[in-house]
């Protein structure tokens, strides 16, 4: 199947000014960040940044750069302004990576294109994976995911959803274990045509709430497909101390590559 992907990148993060550019081993981040984009089979692979210092690097590395607005709030937001100047086709598969994300394994990139394409009824599709600790579960940094029957997603929420009534109520340090609890993963596609409607549409109150751009999907009745993922996330960078974590991972990763 044909799919596209396109990386939002900005330079000027709260947390960690300049994340993009941030060296991980040998490479900048983003260069990570697109070569497992690459590697999921896309199409094409666009990196789209308001920046030029972004642009610059990716260029250097072989990317295709689009160049954006500065007054986006969100990376929906680049993602429609892109697929908008590339007059991709309304129905067109687009991916929406986050560039902060350099271990996403390829493989989740391919399945949830593959996901939406798979359901059409759907207008987004994502992906979730089980939470087994509450410490998780009752952390508002882990988006929280219920689905129905079929995989179609209720709400997402920052709160511990569903709520165990009796079983927190004895003990909200322990999960139910034959309870199904689920982390949102942050990975999404969507086709060409719905990004323009989404971004036309105003905010809705549990959007602004919650900070979390998907429910206004669902409050616009937009349908969001979930599917467990099928491989395990080793988790973005958002900090000093995550850059440092994942640095290590890589060098890790190159020894056990090298036999080390």
């Amino acid at each position: 199947m044909k799919f596209r992907v396109v990386i939002p990148a900005r330079y000027g993060a709260t947390r960690l000014p300049g994340k993009p550019l941030r060296r991980l081993l040998d490479k900048p981040l983003i260069q990570y960040v697109f070569d497992n984009a690459v590697a999921s089979g896309a199409e094409e692979v666009v990196i789209a940044t308001d920046d030029d210092r972004i642009r610059e690097t990716a260029e250097g590395f072989g990317a295709t750069v689009c160049m954006t607005s500065t007054q986006h709030c969100s990376g929906t937001e680049r993602l429609a302004e892109v697929a908008e100047r590339n007059h991709y086709a309304a129905d067109d598969i687009v991916v929406n990576l986050q560039g902060d994300e350099p271990l996403l394994p390829p493989l989740l990139i391919r399945q949830v294109a593959e996901d939406l394409a798979a359901h059409p009824a759907a207008a987004i599709a994502t992906l979730c994976s089980r939470l087994t600790q509450a410490e998780q579960l009752f952390n508002p940094h882990i988006v929280k995911v219920v689905m129905d029957q079929q995989g179609y997603a209720l709400y997402f929420s920052r709160a511990p959803i569903p709520w165990d009534r009796e079983g927190f109520a004895a003990s909200p340090a322990r999960l139910d274990p034959n309870a199904d609890y689920f982390r949102h993963i942050g990975l999404y596609a969507s086709r060409a045509g719905f990004l323009h409607d989404y971004v036309n549409r105003p905010p809705c109150q549990a959007e602004r709430l919650e900070a979390l751009e998907q429910l206004r999907a669902l409050w616009y009745d937009y349908r969001i497909h979930v599917a467990e993922a099928m491989a395990e996330m080793e988790g973005g960078v958002d900090t000093e101390e995550d850059l440092a974590r994942v640095e290590a991972l890589l060098r890790r990763r190159g020894s056990e590559g090298n036999g080390g």
